[in-house]
């Protein structure tokens, strides 16, 4: 399986509570809900519906998981949220019990101290793409594991002065290669990236 990740981020590299303002208020971050001014629905939204259609599979931190196991249930009967709420979808925690996987379905438990093993073996599995949104830390450790394979920024307009980042601070170079870019009129940009594979 491909992992493909999704980020809405803006110019300055934060990724932190695009979605509303008590997503995310680690370190006092009072931006929440940055992204809303720049969603373009055929743009923006329609990236996020090319990239469900072909995953086969989605992939959380636990805080992202939470965020999303309280919003997509209820949304049954729309196309989407029928598609996210099918799918299998994974989430790496350290603290969530069996018994909060029931909150959405077909969820499977990925221990935190066994992520980047278990998720090298979902990605060398056959089949389509893992999708995954939000979860920074999640994703900095899998940038930092080369275990991404397709990085798709939602890039919008915005300052927003410091937040949480998706990428490694460890010094290394990691080149990527450029695939496309689609400009929404509301400015936001919506860019594909593949890491070079060095040999």
């Amino acid at each position: 399986m491909r992992i493909v990740i999704s980020e809405f981020i803006s110019l300055d590299g934060v990724v932190q509570a695009p979605g509303g303002p008590e997503e995310d208020t680690d370190g006092g971050f009072a931006h929440g809900g940055w992204s809303h001014p720049y969603f373009d629905p055929e743009v923006v939204g329609g990236a996020f519906a090319a990239g469900l259609s072909s995953a086969e599979g989605l992939l959380f931190g636990r805080r992202t998981w939470r965020t999303m196991a309280g919003a997509w249930p209820e949304r049954a009967g729309d196309p989407f949220a029928d598609r996210m709420n099918s799918l299998p979808k994974y989430v790496v925690s350290g603290t969530l019990g069996e018994a909060e996987l029931a909150a959405w379905d077909n969820t499977t438990l990925i221990p935190a101290g066994e992520a980047v093993a278990r998720i090298r073996e979902l990605r060398a599995a056959d089949g389509g793409d893992l999708a995954m949104m939000g979860s920074p830390t999640l994703v900095r450790t899998l940038l930092a594991e080369g275990l991404v394979d397709e990085l798709q920024l939602i890039r919008m307009p915005v300052i927003l002065g410091g937040g949480k980042s998706i990428f490694p601070e460890d010094g290394m170079k990691r080149a990527l290669e450029h695939v496309s870019t689609v400009t929404a009129k509301t400015g936001a940009d919506v860019s594909v990236y593949r890491p070079v594979r060095e040999d």
